[in-house]
């Protein structure tokens, strides 16, 4: 039997995959997906963004009808059902899993259920999730889009005690009163605070000095205050000296990690709980496919090293979405799969324009409660960057609309090139603080100055029009 050959073979079919593959097709390539996934999805789909945030919806939900009294208003008994809200998250999931299942069957491309590895820099082994036996196909271009897997550190003693990753807790249909949560980024933050929606005790350990190291400051301890005013314990510069089971609870005993300023008198000490959520990160899954055959180099946080075409440094060797982003979001891995595919085309010989992934609008959103988003340079970075900037906020807590919501977490923060007035990147923490980024992202899109920007009609009272306070004051610098 001939050995199949394809234009554009892609690895993975989650988000940044199907992205790829849809668009090799679309720019006349013939084009193959294969993917080793038990269930067609893809990270978001599956176990990611969507389930996330049908769980926290939940919450949010739970959390509103306790503040009831607050608004003038009597409700009944507020509690919740765990197994219906992740009987409700199934019955989601399966809908949205069902329509991606859909386009990777519907015969646009050929899709190889197997797991693949590369034998020589245009030739992949393929072995059948069936167990049959494994084949050979060639490639003239190829895209890894593997995704990512969980990062579970080797805390003292964890091994020894059952723990949730952010696999478990998505399917997790008993929640303790009392929950730990070690880490400090998105999933830890978004996982706290579903906990603390359903009314159980969290506290979250965090290594470094502050949660969310990647943002401004004053955003992170903006948060971290409203966090705590709900009764979530934050604890940054600690980590889990040894962790050991208790009967049906347990045991976290702390010291101070070095990396936060908390002294070891303050760090040393223990509490007990009935789960434990390890959500320190993901990592690139790229193990077992044979990069060294084809000679592709990895980055320093492991994942395959590219450039702005989406290329690694073997050319007709492309990359998308977590495999070799540290920004693991849909979106980014959409461009980025549309970006490898437009550019495996062109080097093929098909008549189209190059495209370049270009990161300044770079757009971040954290679904905890109140929400944080951020587009762009943050002040920090800019700073660091040695740009001349400005930056200019407002607190929600003097918003009109914000304190009839009874909302009033938080901040908005814009920041301009000092000399060109030019917007370079915005920030909030706060009510509706993912959709209210998008105004910015757009303002950015099209380049707009702060002055610009202040020329834009804000309805009142709206929560987007807090965005013309900074506005004004950078445009009237």
């Amino acid at each position: 039997m001939d050995m199949r050959e394809f234009d554009w073979i892609v690895i993975g079919g989650g988000s940044a995959g199907y992205a790829a593959a849809r668009s090799g097709v679309e720019l006349g390539l013939e084009t193959a997906v294969v993917d080793a996934s038990e269930e067609l999805g893809g990270l978001c789909i599956l176990r990611g963004c969507m389930p996330s945030k049908t769980l926290i919806e939940s919450a949010n939900r739970l959390r509103s009808a306790r503040r009831a009294a607050e608004f003038g208003l009597r409700v009944g008994d507020t509690r919740a059902e765990v197994p219906e809200i992740i009987a409700r998250k199934r019955e989601l999931i399966a809908d949205f899993a069902g329509y991606r299942q859909g386009q990777l069957t519907d015969g646009r491309f050929e899709l190889l259920r197997g797991r693949a590895r590369f034998v020589d820099p245009h030739t992949l082994e393929v072995q059948p999730l069936d167990g049959s036996a494994p084949y050979q196909v060639r490639g003239r271009c190829f895209c890894i889009a593997t995704g990512s897997v969980i990062h579970v550190p080797p805390f003292p003693g964890l091994d020894g005690v059952p723990f949730w990753n952010s696999d478990d807790v998505l399917q997790a249909e008993q929640v303790p009163e009392r929950v730990a949560v070690f880490g400090g980024g998105a999933i830890a933050l978004e996982m706290a605070c579903y906990f603390e929606g359903l009314g159980r005790e969290v506290t979250v350990i965090q290594r470094s000095e502050r949660v969310l190291t990647g943002l401004d400051a004053d955003l992170t301890k903006a948060l971290t205050g409203a966090m705590e005013e709900r009764g979530i314990r934050v604890l940054c510069g600690r980590q889990p000296r040894q962790v050991s089971r208790r009967g049906e609870l347990v045991r976290i005993e702390l010291e101070a990690s070095g990396r936060g300023g908390v002294g070891d008198e303050a760090a040393e000490e223990s509490l007990e709980v009935g789960a434990v959520l390890v959500a320190t990160g993901r990592k690139p899954a790229l193990d077992g496919l044979g990069l060294e055959r084809a000679g592709v180099e990895r980055d320093g946080g492991g994942g395959v090293r590219v450039d702005a075409s989406m290329a690694s440094n073997v050319p007709h060797v492309f990359a998308a979405g977590d495999a070799c982003s540290d920004l693991a979001v849909v979106h980014v891995a959409v461009d980025q799969g549309e970006t490898a595919a437009r550019n495996a085309a062109r080097r093929l010989g098909r008549e189209v324009s190059a495209r370049r992934y270009d990161d300044r609008l770079k757009l971040f959103g954290i679904f905890t409660d109140p929400e944080v988003a951020a587009v762009g340079l943050g002040e920090e970075e800019a700073r660091r960057r040695g740009l001349p900037v400005r930056a200019a906020g407002y607190p929600f807590a003097d918003h009109g609309k914000s304190m009839v919501r009874g909302e009033t977490h938080g901040f908005v923060k814009m920041v301009a090139h000092a000399e060109t007035g030019e917007l370079l990147g915005a920030s909030v923490v706060g009510p509706e603080a993912t959709e209210l980024i998008h105004e910015v992202v757009v303002a950015m899109h099209f380049r707009a100055t702060a002055s610009d920007f202040m020329r834009i009609p804000h309805y009142h009272p709206t929560l987007a029009e807090i965005w013309t306070y900074p506005a004004e004051e950078l445009a009237g610098a």
